[in-house]
């Protein structure tokens, strides 16, 4: 019995690639010094592989930016706006960054998780420009003389995710292209790509390659399989010795007797940890006797020890059904979800807390000790999970959850009485100018931040550093003419963070650091305990903030789904229970904003979308609790009270009747890298309630034109009322710097004010 392990964090135990890549694109290291510490952060994963005994160590599952990407420019997949870009390094970047000259690749969510992927723009020019899994074979068999398993996005899953760009009327459109009539026909182009870049690995002796087909736990057409397993009995038929294994996860497969058993493949893999039912399938159907089944029993997602008890008990399925010379162990989906190792922890993280937590390194050890627990050389160890877990409820916050099931959960007056109030207090123009929140976080800042938590500076040293800050971007706002003004959020170093520090239940790593794209980390917090709120969370800066101005201020929270969605949470509650909670604290947080006299109150659900489950059938359980939550956070407030929420990166056509029942007077949301195909959500349709579209993309460092953004603006406007428009940028600053995020909003309100001047 063999194992394997795929997806190990790419950025680094201390995120040495983000230093690298920003270092770079600041300017500040050559490109040979940028490539040359990422080769170093790549050869240390590849060590760990080796020092943790990985029979099938994978190659290629490294990326200096995102692996979809990579398999974009592999395939020459290079929109023509960036063609005259003659450095194929520079190139990459700027697809996914954007340049002066051109807005960059849209960029959204990996399937149900944090990580954001550059969606591909297919064209009819597809070819093997440069075959990244090859190289990486050749690197691993040079430098550590290892035969390894090259890993890269399957071909289906990558044009699965894809779009069509086309011009319709002068405008750009796009169209997914698994709903188009052209997928076939892409598809088998993109199969061609893949079928060369596989005969050259053949060619150098490469046995295993691993292709990753998460779209296959996806609810799929009758169609969709039928090209799944034409694609790959073409792919099956050009190769002679090349051992492919198709890996899924995050689910079930989708019809798990018509492509398990006859994908004319080496072997299947298959997530046994957020996809419960393919036990059931085992138990069912057996498994096919002509292949390997990867058996993904340690979870990639989540940051708990295994239970070593609970998978030897549905291990026995196996047992019966598969002999365990075809059966290779691994972990349940990509291990870049969880941080690198706890070994930083110690000193750092309450001590019952680090005997339950496992992160990438431990999971490689555990992979070894389910090998040998299965083998019969190591005893089964008693899981402390429980006991743990125990320890941390809170009864009466438990009472309160049990209560609020049962309530039925609305605002006391429909939309467009309480708007007209809202307005005419706000004393609101059409198109009213606003921001999302953040604003840009400087080496200062983040420096003098250190410094307080650090205990170097003293409380009412920092205090008075961050009233500064407030002041200033008061004024900056103030000058740009900005319609509703925020606080900038100086004293948040993340947005699910900052909450979490100030509410019981919740832990916070010192180095426990996950990819979110590119060189963006986020270290989410630990949920362990119940959840409580001790005392108020920002009523400090936003009251001290609308003191500065006659204009408003916003209040600005992060939703109860979104922490939850982008935390660690328990594993012995129903999700739904956690996020009632947290929402429950925020509802006490709200209610005092608005006793303290503010007016309008954001409470941010980027990851809203996120959490939705990848199955149709377990979608509407989701939404409703996901909706009820974001209800119970504003749950009481008064009529003149505005509520926005703002989401981003996401596909929201399929739940835009969910978005519309949570009941927000003002949603936010991205439509500057997306082109405005957002907009199409809305056609069909009717939602009559305050719209703010993204129509600055604040992930580029290029400052977008009044005209791009007036053709986003354009584009909504035929199906969104002029009287509920907003103008805003598509998510937070924080990341951007002040030359940039200075000329972009001038530009921004320039259009609102001729915009006015039409109306």
């Amino acid at each position: 019995m063999k194992t394997t392990i795929y997806g190990y964090p790419k950025i680094g135990r201390y995120r040495e690639l983000k230093t690298a890549l920003e270092s770079y694109w600041g300017g500040e290291i050559t490109k040979e010094e940028m490539l040359s510490r990422a080769n170093e952060v790549n050869q240390q994963r590849m060590k760990k592989y080796i020092s943790h005994q990985i029979d099938l160590i994978p190659s290629g599952d490294f990326s200096l930016y995102d692996f979809v990407l990579d398999v974009s420019t592999m395939l020459d997949l290079i929109p023509e706006r960036f063609r005259d870009v003659e450095d194929s390094l520079d190139q990459y970047f700027a697809m996914a960054r954007g340049n002066q000259k051109a807005i960059a690749c849209e960029m959204t969510k990996w399937f149900d998780t944090n990580y954001h992927y550059i969606v591909p723009e297919l064209s009819d020019q597809v070819s093997l420009k440069k075959n990244h899994p090859l190289e990486s074979y050749r690197h691993a068999l040079k430098e550590f003389s290892l035969q390894t398993k090259p890993v890269l996005v399957g071909p289906f899953t990558f044009t699965y995710l894809s779009k069509i760009f086309k011009n319709v009327n002068g405008s750009v459109a796009s169209e997914k292209a698994f709903e188009s009539e052209k997928f076939e026909y892409y598809l088998n182009l993109v199969v061609e790509g893949y079928i060369q870049a596989l005969k050259e690995l053949e060619k150098e002796k490469c046995e295993y390659v691993q292709l990753d087909e998460p779209a296959l736990v996806m609810d799929l057409s009758d169609n969709h399989k039928k090209l799944v397993l034409s694609i790959y009995d073409k792919i099956a038929k050009s190769l002679s010795s090349l051992k492919i294994l198709i890996q899924t996860y995050y689910e079930s497969i989708t019809d798990y007797k018509e492509l398990v058993f006859r994908l004319p493949v080496y072997g299947v893999g298959l997530d046994f940890v957020l996809g419960q039912e393919n036990w059931g399938f085992i138990e069912n159907f057996g498994f096919p006797s002509d292949k390997v089944l990867v058996a993904g029993l340690i979870s990639g997602r989540d940051i708990w020890k295994t239970d070593f008890e609970e998978i030897m008990s549905h291990f026995k399925t196996i047992e019966k059904k598969v002999s365990l010379d075809r059966v290779i162990l691994s972990n349940s989906s990509p291990l870049f979800h969880v941080p690198v190792t706890i070994e930083d922890e110690k000193g750092h993280l309450p001590e019952d807390l680090l005997t339950v937590l496992s992160f990438a390194d431990e999971k490689l050890t555990e992979l070894n000790m389910l090998k040998n627990i299965i083998e019969g050389k190591e005893k089964i160890p008693k899981s402390p999970l429980k006991e743990f877990f125990s320890k941390y409820e809170n009864q009466e916050v438990r009472k309160k959850i049990q209560e609020i099931k049962s309530m039925h959960i609305e605002r006391k007056t429909p939309f467009k009485e309480r708007y007209e109030k809202q307005n005419s207090l706000l004393n609101l123009s059409h198109f009213p100018t606003t921001t999302i929140g953040s604003f840009p976080q400087t080496k200062e800042l983040r420096k003098v931040r250190a410094d307080y938590k650090a205990k170097k500076i003293s409380q009412s040293e920092y205090d008075d550093y961050i009233k500064k800050q407030i002041e200033n971007v008061i004024k900056v706002q103030e000058e740009l003419g900005l319609d509703i003004l925020v606080h900038g959020e100086f004293e948040r170093s993340d947005m699910v963070e900052f909450f979490g520090e100030k509410l019981k239940g919740f832990a916070f790593t010192k180095n426990g650091w996950v990819q979110s794209y590119g060189s963006r980390c986020v270290r989410p917090p630990i949920i362990y305990g119940d959840v409580s709120r001790p005392e108020p969370m920002t009523l400090k800066e936003i009251v001290y903030a609308q003191s500065l101005t006659k204009k408003p201020v916003k209040g600005m929270l992060t939703g109860a789904v979104t922490i939850l969605n982008w935390s660690f949470y328990r594993k012995d509650l129903p999700k739904e229970e956690i996020a009632y909670q947290i929402a429950l604290a925020l509802n006490e947080e709200v209610l005092d904003l608005q006793k303290a006299g503010i007016k309008i109150i954001q409470i941010d659900e980027p990851a809203f979308r996120e959490g939705l489950p990848l199955k149709k059938s377990k979608q509407p359980h989701y939404l409703d609790w996901a909706v009820k939550a974001f209800r119970l956070s504003h749950f009481g407030v008064e009529d003149t009270t505005q509520i926005h929420t703002h989401m981003c990166y996401s596909e929201f056509d399929e739940i835009i009747e969910y978005i519309y029942k949570m009941d927000a007077d003002v949603i936010s949301i991205e439509a500057s890298r997306s082109k405005g195909d957002i907009v199409s959500a809305f056609e069909n349709f009717r939602y009559d309630k305050g719209i703010g579209l993204g129509v600055y993309d604040i992930h580029s460092p290029r400052v977008p034109t009044k005209e791009e953004m007036q053709e986003i603006v354009s584009r909504g406007l035929k199906v969104i009322d002029k009287g509920l428009f907003w103008i805003n940028p598509d998510c937070g600053l924080k990341t951007r710097k002040w030359d940039e995020v200075i000329p972009s909003l001038r530009n921004m309100v320039e259009v609102a004010k001729t915009l006015r001047e039409k109306v």
